[in-house]
């Protein structure tokens, strides 16, 4: 299995900043994308951020321009820049890993971390 364990979540006052990280372990094979999505209350899981490990990215509307995504393939980590936060970024945010684990892989599948909570507010 792999395993994903974000850090760096907290309470921001609105126009601060926060960084995101994410550290995946375990039987890993190979990872193919890797990505930070949110949910907030009452709202279903939504993408925030993903990069491919060819470096390809891809943004939700609401986070392009504010946040930066970036990845070290070699660390199997990913870390999610996020700036100029507003209240509607609050939200329990969880790490995305598309991967194949020794034990399986033929088959690539999706791996979540526990989330991690960002609170912007004054």
């Amino acid at each position: 299995q792999v395993q994903l364990v974000e850090s760096g979540g907290g309470l921001v006052q609105p126009g601060g900043s926060l960084r995101l990280s994410c550290a995946a372990s375990g039987s890993i094979f190979s990872i193919n994308a890797m990505g930070w999505y949110r949910q907030g209350p009452g709202n279903q899981r939504d993408l925030v951020a993903s990069i491919t490990s060819g470096g390809r990215l891809n943004y939700a509307d609401s986070a392009k321009d504010r946040f930066t995504i970036s990845r070290d393939n070699a660390k199997n980590t990913v870390s999610l820049q996020m700036n100029s936060l507003k209240p509607e970024d609050t939200a329990l945010y969880y790490c995305n890993a598309h991967a194949r684990s020794t034990w399986a892989p033929h088959s690539a599948m999706d791996y979540w971390g526990k989330g991690t909570l960002v609170t912007v507010s004054s």
